[in-house]
């Protein structure tokens, strides 16, 4: 059954790529040369052209060299979607330095970790989060921080009446000016031009990005990417797109830039295809999300389930206030991809959701569901070009498991990372030898079915084991979604006196609608044996959630275990 995916590709993907042996800001290069004219980025109604970002960039590549920035030097990057993201993150790259984007959402000891782990000595900031970076700035090495304000790229009537009160609301302007050694980041733009870019080697091979896993479950790590990594994956995830219509396609930039997710199937595969970016610097905010695709005709949008969960019981969508017909494609990633979710956002907008599957370690994407063959319910889908994947006994590591039996998913790659910063051991444990080969272990659980489909089971340290028993706690957690009442619900482990370890489910009900303990229960058991029900049952209003929409199972057990419950 090797490679018995590719029989089910769309007609049109290749089974192999052929790579460009360039550094990844070549396709910025090679967007300003073919769509000199076309927008880049479009923010509130202010663009910048593909021409004109390649040309900022280049000047501020300048600007860090003047700075004393040298090649495989980190930088920081502390902002959420707007183009100066965009600017900074090419600029650091034609520098020769390698980025390190941090969730804009974290606190000054998590910012500091990162920081001081990376080595980083310059960041990048929106200005709203330059008195949290200040507050890190002490535990870190961080010298400079190169400031920029939210209106320096919102359209002219915008920035006008982004007044002194709305700037001072939302936390943007800076009372007293920066400290002794920061600097904003338009005067940088100002003193240098395109033709002040240093003249740095940068090849295939060199790093170009440390992305952080989440603090939230452990010790944050830093999976090291080269330039190769991230073109090869940027390119793989083009192909799947058999419709693709280069040079006119426009991306939802709603999925943070600074995670891996959103920052190459977003950002970097929109360059790679010339594609236009909507930028969304927050997408809780749905009504700009609303707007944004009904007055850019959006086409592409990737997105988590939650996101597209809530625009499916948006009023202003069910009301058919907005125009959603635009969009055509939709990657669903970080959490699973529910059949409700999926078929009534399709039937809302005629465009196609198909789940795939990624991580930090291989940004981003190993794996997807077809674009016009067959989405199987619950499947992550098949492995992309190049990506080659096995599913290996839990026991040993190593013993090849049968078709449809679980396993932990291994795999192979052009875009699989070089390792863990200041990890070695976590680096061996991740990257093994298998008959002379390397793999990469994913700590993912998984099965193959016969048409070469792979089906998640879960996260092999989130395992339940109530009393000697195995419950993983995604099948729970589908098996409760199907309950129409339902709108989220996760699942995990809790401490238990008789079993050990017992099955506990948190539950948002949708507005409008009722649900009792005794109800959830009931309706769970008619699709799981018995263990698998969970004997404790909790109503929230929310929960808690990564910035890209996944569900924080340890947070849930932690708080259970703080209420002393």
């Amino acid at each position: 059954m090797e490679k018995a995916w590719i029989k089910n590709y769309d007609k049109g993907v290749p089974t192999t790529i052929d790579y460009p042996q360039a550094p990844l800001f070549h396709f910025l290069e090679e967007a300003a040369k073919k769509y000199p004219d076309k927008a880049c980025t479009i923010f509130k109604g202010a663009t910048i052209s593909f021409k004109e970002m390649d040309e900022i960039t280049d000047a501020l590549a300048g600007a860090l060299a003047d700075m004393g920035v040298k090649k495989g030097d980190r930088i920081g990057i502390f902002m959420p979607n707007t183009p100066q993201f965009v600017m900074s993150y090419y600029g650091i790259l034609k520098a020769g330095g390698v980025v390190v984007a941090s969730n804009p959402l974290y606190t000054a000891s998590e910012i500091a970790h990162q920081a001081k782990d990376a080595g980083i000595e310059i960041m990048f900031v929106m200005s709203n989060f330059y008195q949290t970076m200040k507050s890190a700035q002490a535990n870190t090495n961080i010298k400079t921080l190169i400031v920029t304000n939210l209106k320096e790229t919102l359209p002219p009537v915008l920035s006008l009446l982004f007044t002194l009160a709305k700037e001072k609301k939302g936390g943007f302007r800076i009372e007293g000016g920066l400290d002794e050694g920061d600097i904003w980041m338009k005067d940088l733009m100002a003193k240098f031009s395109p033709s002040d870019r240093p003249d740095v080697e940068v090849t295939p091979d060199d790093t170009c990005l440390f992305q952080y896993s989440g603090g939230t479950t452990g010790v944050s790590k830093g999976a090291v990417a080269r330039h190769r990594n991230i073109v090869a994956n940027s390119l793989q995830i083009a192909s799947w797109m058999t419709d693709l219509d280069e040079g006119n396609e426009v991306m939802l930039m709603g999925i943070p830039l600074f995670h891996v997710y959103g920052m190459v199937a977003g950002m970097n595969f929109s360059l790679a295809t010339g594609s236009s970016m909507v930028m969304v610097p927050n997408p809780r905010d749905l009504k700009d999300v609303l707007e944004n695709i009904s007055k850019y005709r959006a086409s592409i949008f990737p997105g988590v389930p939650t996101l597209y969960n809530a625009l499916n019981n948006h009023p202003d969508v069910l009301s058919g206030k907005y125009d959603l017909s635009s969009i055509k494609a939709c990657i669903s990633g970080s959490a699973p991809l529910m059949r409700e979710t999926k078929d009534k956002f399709e039937e809302l907008t005629g465009g196609k959701v198909f789940e795939g599957y990624g991580l930090s370690e291989a940004p981003t994407a190993t794996h997807c569901n077809p674009f016009n063959g067959e989405n199987k319910t619950g499947s992550i889908g098949m492995p992309l070009p190049d990506v080659e994947c096995r599913i290996v006994s839990l026991d040993d590591g190593e013993t090849e498991m049968a078709v449809g039996e679980i396993g932990e998913i291994v795999l192979q790659g052009p875009q699989v990372m070089k390792g863990y910063h200041n990890m070695p051991t976590e680096t061996t444990n991740s990257l093994r030898e298998w008959k002379g080969e390397t793999w990469l272990y994913t700590g993912d659980i998984a099965r193959m079915d016969e048409d070469g489909y792979f089906y998640i089971v879960d996260r092999k340290k989130e395992l339940i084991k109530p009393g000697g028993f195995q419950v993983w706690p995604r099948e729970v957690e589908e098996a409760i979604s199907d309950h129409p009442n339902v709108l989220e619900v996760g699942v995990a482990g809790i401490p238990d006196p008789y079993r050990g370890e017992t099955v506990k489910a948190w539950i948002v009900v949708k507005e409008g609608e009722t649900l009792t303990e005794d109800e959830v229960k009931a309706f769970a058991k008619e699709n799981l044996a018995k263990y698998k029900v969970p004997t404790h049952v909790e109503f929230r209003d929310e929960l808690p959630k990564t910035t890209v929409g996944k569900i924080l199972r340890r947070e849930l057990v932690r708080q259970h275990k703080e209420a002393g419950e």
